[in-house]
């Protein structure tokens, strides 16, 4: 009976206790506990300035204030915005040039990615990263030079005057490390089939390259709908006005009508948040995407 129960209780004594196993589940539960109330507190924290304007903008007040009374809140500021301030115009002015600037910026960047990825020529490299080291060069030393071109070309107080600046070397950089991913030996085989380098573009190159396309699509709306310095440049007509010119435009002179202010800034800020919730999953992975391969 001894050597029957002997190796039972060796294994008895090597088991962990119950009691330190419980203690570790405990702190492991209280660790994650602190961690998200940590994380939530920093959330509302972000939120706060967003909660701040939606608030403010449904009232009527003419100074910045944190009291709040719900009996005031109403929709007149919204109304104002636009029936008085013509926002709805800039609202259309502003999609129109960012339907204009992202199917510029996809069809060039994407079609110039090809050709220095999948169709190489002797110095594409060097020009390739000649031209990426043009994103070093601040967009305000370019400014006075641009306004130059767009104005002996005509095309100031116009829609594609406004889109065509966002066209740029982040772009072609940003779908061409996408595009390293895609193996030579898929294009040869269609080649081979007779398939020719715009079909093979459009038929195999695109396909795969969505992800980064909506990537870039998202910056691209951002990048435009966000743009202040350019339109005030380039803009002398109260009709071609954006949103951010139309929303600095609520400010005013001696007197300022904050309700209205946050009203415009509550419009303009809903339009990029409402794009980036529906392609949020898209574009993570188009930029993680493009973040690993090559």
């Amino acid at each position: 009976m001894t050597e029957l129960t002997t190796p039972h209780r060796s294994r008895a004594s090597n088991s962990p206790p119950a009691d330190g196993h419980r203690t570790g589940i405990k702190r492991s539960r209280t660790g994650d506990a602190v961690w998200a109330i940590l994380l939530s507190g920093l959330v509302l924290l972000a939120l706060l300035p967003f909660v701040f304007m939606a608030v403010t903008s449904v009232q009527e007040t003419a100074r910045m204030t944190a009291l709040l009374n719900p009996a005031d809140f109403s929709l007149d500021n919204y109304v104002r915005l636009f029936g008085e301030n013509r926002f709805a115009r800039a609202l259309l002015n502003s999609s129109i040039v960012v339907v204009i600037g992202c199917a510029l910026n996809i069809v060039v960047c994407s079609m110039a990615a090809f050709a220095f990825e999948k169709k190489t020529f002797p110095g594409s490299e060097v020009v390739f990263w000649i031209y990426v080291a043009t994103m070093m060069v601040p967009g305000q030393v370019t400014l006075i030079p641009l306004y130059g071109i767009m104005r002996d070309l005509g095309l100031l107080n116009t829609h594609i005057a406004l889109a065509l600046p966002v066209v740029n070397a982040f772009g072609v950089f940003l779908i061409r490390q996408f595009m390293k991913g895609i193996p030579d030996d898929l294009l040869d085989a269609a080649r081979i089939d007779g398939a020719s380098d715009f079909r093979i573009f459009v038929r195999i190159i695109l396909p795969l390259v969505k992800p980064v396309i909506i990537a870039l699509t998202v910056f691209t709306f951002l990048t435009t709908w966000n743009d202040f310095l350019w339109p005030l440049v380039s803009i002398t007509e109260a009709e071609m006005e954006t949103v951010t010119l139309a929303a600095a435009n609520l400010q005013g002179r001696f007197t300022t009508d904050y309700g209205l202010v946050m009203a415009g800034a509550t419009v303009t800020f809903l339009v990029p948040l409402i794009l980036y919730v529906v392609l949020q999953k898209q574009f993570v992975e188009g930029v993680v995407s493009s973040g690993v391969k090559g």
